[in-house]
């Protein structure tokens, strides 16, 4: 099999507030429509489409899970110093994001922490 290229889709609540917060975490917008937003995160453009939730469950086949009250998957974000991950901790509260560990070392040269996003998905900051 060959895949061409690899996504991930979100369920989310309120597409506003979603585009509010990542425009303002500085992420490069992909567009939205009346069902999404999107954005490309990193330096290979990986898309996360957030859809609202009512329109991405049916095409799940299935609940989806409630990211507020459990874990789902976490993606990590790569920083270039200690000092860009304390400065995304502070970014990503003053944009309405949860910071859930304050940026701390993790073993010899890791450094980083976790954040929540309004709907409650969860992403690693990391340097190492």
């Amino acid at each position: 099999m060959n895949t061409r290229k690899i996504w991930a889709n979100y369920s989310v609540s309120d597409l506003a507030r979603t585009t509010a917060f990542y425009r303002q975490l500085g992420f490069r917008h992909n567009g939205a429509s009346e069902q999404l937003t999107s954005f490309f995160f990193g330096d290979n453009n990986f898309v996360i489409h957030f859809f609202l939730k009512d329109v991405l469950e049916p095409a799940m086949k299935g609940p989806i899970s409630d990211a507020k009250a459990g874990n789902e998957i976490i993606f990590t974000l790569s920083a270039e110093t200690k000092e860009e991950v304390d400065a995304w901790a502070k970014e990503v509260a003053a944009a309405g994001g949860t910071v859930v560990s304050q940026p701390e070392e993790f073993g010899e040269g890791y450094y980083g922490f976790v954040f929540a996003d309004p709907d409650g998905h969860r992403f690693n900051v990391f340097y190492m």
